[in-house]
C-alpha cells in the first residue's frame, strides 16, 4: 500500500512539471528590434515630427488647413485615400503626427493618425497622394493567473499584477452559477486565458477563457471551454461532468461574450449632471458586424426601427420570457419568423443611441423586464451523447494544467523549502 502512494505521489508530482512554466501576465517579452530613426516607418532623420491631440471640432480637413494645406488639396487627399484610410471619425483625446520635411517645414508632409497601439493610419500628403492603413502583427499567448479572494474579484486581480479585464471575463463564465456580489472572504479561483499582445509586450484585450476553477463558499466549480454545437459555432461553458454552466438560455447573445454594462436601476451617468438614469438591459461590446445570436428557441414579435433603440429585434420564448436584441447594423429575421438557439438574428451596430458597437440584450419575465443573471432559469441541456467522450478527452490537459496552479505565489522562503524536497515536490494546491 506504502508503495502505491508513493508511486501515485510521484505521477502527481511529474504531471505538474510537464505543464511547462508558468506564465503570467507579467511574462518577459521579446521587444520587437526597429531602426532607431523610424516612427510610424518614416525616417525622423529627414522629417521633424509635431504631436497633438484631437480636439473637440476637429476634422481631417480642419486640421490640415490649420497647417497649411487649403481645402482644394484637402479634397484631392480625400479622394486619393477613398476606400483605403477613414478618417470621417476622429476620437477626441486620441493622438496625430505630422511630419514636416526639414528642408521646408511650412506645410507637413506626412498625417498620422494612431488612436491605438493596435495600429495606425499613415496620409501622404504631397506630391504622390496616398494612403494606408498599418496592423501591427499580434502574437496570442496562453497565460495562467490565481488568487484567493480578500475583498472583490476586482482588487485581487489588481493585487496580484493580473489584468483587471480578466475580472468580467470569469464573472461572465459563471454568471449563473456564482453570484459575485457576495463573495466570500477566501473564495478563490484558477485560470487559463489567452491574452492577445504587439510588440511583443503591449497587451490589446484578453481573447477567452480556456479553462477555469473557482471555489465559493467552499464549494469547487471547473469550466471548460467546448463547441457544443459544432455546426452553429456555439461556444459554451461546461463543468468537469460535462453539465453546462448556463441556464435554458444562452449567457449572452454573442459567440464569444463580454459584457460592458451591466443591468442595473441606480446607474448614475456624469453627462446627465450624475442623475440616475436605470439600464434596464446588458451591453455586451463587440466589433461591428459581430452576429447577434438567438439567446433561447423562440418567434421573432418585433424586428423595427426606433430613435432610441436602432434597428432591434424581440423574440418571445414562451409565456413567460421574452429578449430583445438593440442597436444592430442589419437585422436579418421578420415578424412572424421562428428561430433556434443559436440562429443569426442580425449583427452588430451602432445604430440608435449609442456611443460605440455594442448590443444591448434586454430580458423580460413575466412581463416585467429583469436582469438574467439573477433568474432561476431551467437548465440548458447537457452535451450531446455523442460529444461526450470528445469533451472528456478534451478537457484532460486543461483539468491537469489548473490542478497544478498554485493558488497564491510562494514567497522566497518558501521556494527555498521546495528546492530542498526530494524530487522537488511542490503541493500542487
Amino acid at each position: 500500500m506504502y508503495r502505491v502512494i508513493i508511486f501515485l505521489f510521484i505521477i502527481t508530482l511529474f504531471s505538474c512539471n510537464s505543464s511547462g512554466e508558468k506564465a503570467t501576465s507579467k511574462t518577459t517579452k521579446t521587444e520587437t528590434e526597429v531602426q532607431a530613426n523610424l516612427r510610424y516607418g518614416i525616417d525622423l532623420n529627414a522629417y521633424e515630427l509635431r504631436e497633438n491631440k484631437i480636439n473637440r471640432g476637429d476634422t481631417f480637413g480642419k486640421i490640415l488647413e490649420k497647417n497649411g494645406i487649403d481645402y482644394p488639396q484637402v479634397y484631392n487627399i480625400l479622394q486619393a485615400i477613398k476606400g483605403k484610410v477613414n478618417v470621417r471619425k476622429l476620437t477626441i483625446g486620441k493622438a496625430y503626427s505630422l511630419f514636416y520635411s526639414k528642408d521646408s517645414i511650412t506645410t507637413p508632409e506626412y498625417f498620422v493618425y494612431h488612436p491605438g497601439v493596435s495600429g495606425y493610419s499613415v496620409i501622404h500628403l504631397r506630391d504622390s497622394l496616398y494612403g494606408e492603413e498599418i496592423v501591427k502583427p499580434s502574437r496570442l499567448v496562453e497565460l495562467e493567473a490565481s488568487g484567493v479572494i480578500e475583498s472583490s474579484l476586482y482588487e485581487t486581480m489588481q493585487k496580484s499584477g493580473i489584468n483587471e479585464n480578466l475580472t468580467y471575463y470569469l464573472s461572465d463564465v459563471y454568471a449563473w452559477t456564482v453570484d459575485f456580489f457576495r463573495l466570500q472572504k477566501g473564495d478563490r479561483f484558477k485560470v487559463i486565458y489567452t491574452e492577445k499582445f504587439v510588440d511583443d509586450s503591449i497587451s490589446v484585450g484578453i481573447e477567452r477563457i480556456k479553462a477555469a476553477y473557482f471555489e465559493h463558499n467552499g464549494k469547487p466549480l471547473y469550466a471548460f471551454e467546448f463547441i457544443s454545437d459544432p455546426e452553429k459555432g456555439i461556444v459554451d461553458y461546461f463543468d468537469n461532468e460535462a453539465n453546462s454552466l448556463r441556464r435554458a438560455f444562452l449567457q449572452g447573445p454573442l459567440k464569444f461574450n463580454r459584457v460592458s454594462s451591466r443591468y442595473n436601476l441606480r446607474r448614475r451617468i456624469a453627462y446627465y449632471g450624475n442623475r440616475i438614469r436605470p439600464h434596464k438591459g446588458t451591453d455586451f461590446a463587440a466589433s461591428e458586424g459581430t452576429p447577434i445570436l438567438a439567446t433561447a428557441n423562440g418567434t421573432v414579435v418585433k424586428a423595427s426601427y426606433t430613435k432610441g433603440n436602432g434597428n432591434y429585434v424581440t423574440l418571445k420564448h414562451n409565456g413567460t420570457y421574452s429578449t430583445q436584441y438593440l442597436h444592430m447594423k442589419k437585422r436579418k429575421v421578420k415578424v412572424g419568423q421562428f428561430v433556434e438557439q443559436g440562429d443569426v438574428i442580425g449583427w452588430v451596430g451602432m445604430t440608435g443611441n449609442t456611443s460605440g458597437p455594442h448590443v444591448c440584450y434586454r430580458f423580460w419575465k413575466n412581463g416585467k423586464q429583469v436582469d438574467p443573471f439573477k433568474q432561476k432559469l431551467p437548465d440548458a441541456k447537457p452535451i450531446s451523447s455523442d460529444l461526450k467522450s470528445k469533451f472528456a478527452e478534451h478537457i484532460i490537459p486543461y483539468k491537469t494544467k489548473l490542478d497544478c496552479i498554485p493558488f497564491e505565489t510562494p514567497t522566497l522562503d518558501e521556494i527555498a523549502v521546495n528546492n530542498d524536497k526530494p524530487n522537488n515536490a511542490k503541493d500542487p494546491s
